[in-house]
Formats: C-alpha cells, sequence, structure tokens
C-alpha cells in the first residue's frame, strides 16, 4: 500500500507541475516553440488539459503547431457562452492607434507577400525598411525627425505587443523579425479586405492633417 502511494506521488507530482507552469506563462503571455522546446513539448502533451484547465476561467487555448506558438484569448460572447461573458476578462483587449493599426496590416500583408515567395520562414526587416513601409502612407511632414520618431514610437508598441522581436547585433543596421503569430491576429479574411483598409486610413490621417493645419491657424 505504501508501495503504489510512493509510486502516485512519483508519477503524477510532476504533471501537476508541468501544467501549472503551463497554465501561468499563457497568462502571462505567448509561448513559442522557437528557443523553449522544452515547455513547448509539455504543452503539446498536455493540451488537453490545459484547454480543460482555462475553460473554467472563460478563456480558449489557440495552438498552432505548424506555425510554433500558442496563447489564450477570451471566448467570443455568444448563446452558448452566457457563463463565462459574465466573468471577469482575464485577457485584457488593448484599443489600438491608427497609425499601430496600419503597421500591423503592412506588416502582415508583406509577410504574406514573403511565405508566398516560398524562401525562409523568418522574415526579417531592418528598421529603415519597415519606416519607408508605412511613413508613404501618413501625412507629410516637415519635420523629418519628428515623424521617423513618431513611426519608431509605433514600431516599440508593435515590439510591446509580441508582433515584433527586436534583433540584437551590434555590428548590423537595426532589424526585427516579424513574429508569425500575426498572422492568428490579422486573419485572411480580413487581410483579403487589405486595400478597402488602406484606403480607410489614408482618409483618416488625410482628414487628422487637415484638422491639425486648422488648429495651427488658430
Amino acid at each position: 500500500m505504501n508501495e503504489e502511494n510512493t509510486v502516485l506521488e512519483v508519477t503524477t507530482a510532476p504533471v501537476q507541475s508541468d501544467l501549472s507552469t503551463l497554465v501561468i506563462t499563457l497568462l502571462k503571455g505567448v509561448i513559442y516553440r522557437e528557443g523553449n522546446e522544452l515547455l513547448w513539448s509539455d504543452l503539446i502533451g498536455l493540451q488537453a488539459r490545459v484547454r480543460d484547465y482555462v475553460g473554467v476561467l472563460g478563456l480558449d487555448l489557440t495552438l498552432d503547431e505548424s506555425e510554433g506558438h500558442a496563447f489564450l484569448k477570451g471566448r467570443s460572447e455568444g448563446p452558448e457562452e452566457d457563463v463565462a461573458s459574465k466573468l471577469p476578462r482575464l485577457v485584457a483587449r488593448r484599443p489600438l492607434s491608427f497609425p499601430v493599426s496600419l503597421l500591423l496590416a503592412l506588416l502582415r500583408k508583406r509577410l504574406a507577400e514573403f511565405d508566398a515567395s516560398g524562401g525562409d520562414t523568418r522574415m526579417v526587416l531592418k528598421r529603415d525598411e519597415i519606416v519607408e513601409l508605412v511613413r508613404v502612407f501618413l501625412p507629410d511632414s516637415s519635420n523629418e525627425a519628428k515623424l521617423i520618431d513618431q513611426i519608431d514610437t509605433h514600431i516599440s508598441k508593435i515590439v510591446e505587443l509580441g508582433f515584433l522581436r527586436r534583433l540584437k547585433n551590434l555590428n548590423a543596421p537595426l532589424s526585427y523579425e516579424v513574429r508569425r503569430i500575426l498572422k492568428a491576429f490579422v486573419d485572411a479574411q480580413w487581410l483579403a479586405e487589405f486595400d478597402t483598409r488602406l484606403a480607410q486610413y489614408q482618409a483618416m490621417f488625410t482628414g487628422e492633417a487637415a484638422g491639425e493645419l486648422e488648429a495651427d491657424k488658430d
């Protein structure tokens, strides 16, 4: 009897520990396969238990084995989610500024083109490339340095959100990896409406620029 109890403790304790580690890590952010093979392997093996666990909290596990990332998101509200929709929100919704939304859209478009080329799975862009990617859609500015600073602020926000990763190489130009998790947040349907959305963004920025000019005149 004692031997059986001992065996039970040895076999179940590590699983519970792994489950707790996985859930806590997911509540903090994204789990990537790259650079964390052991944790990723645990997640693959325990994903059913993780789904059950976070389901109690009104969350769903989104796991993409082909892209190598996993994260939690709140369940969409609907007739079947009455209970979950009444729970306090654990995964906060973050409103994005229009320039940040625009840059995310442009990065997603570039990622789709990159994938279509059939090259490497890891897309890296220099900071100057990202600046040029977005600046043509922003209102003209007589202060070039200020415009670049604003774009750098938008880039930093996207790094904070986890869609860009700054690469550390002191001997090379400042560069960023576009994280493939961006595909999970900007889907194919959204991308299909890309041109329409760009027109909306441009109209919005043109209106904002005109408003600023009027304010300066006053």
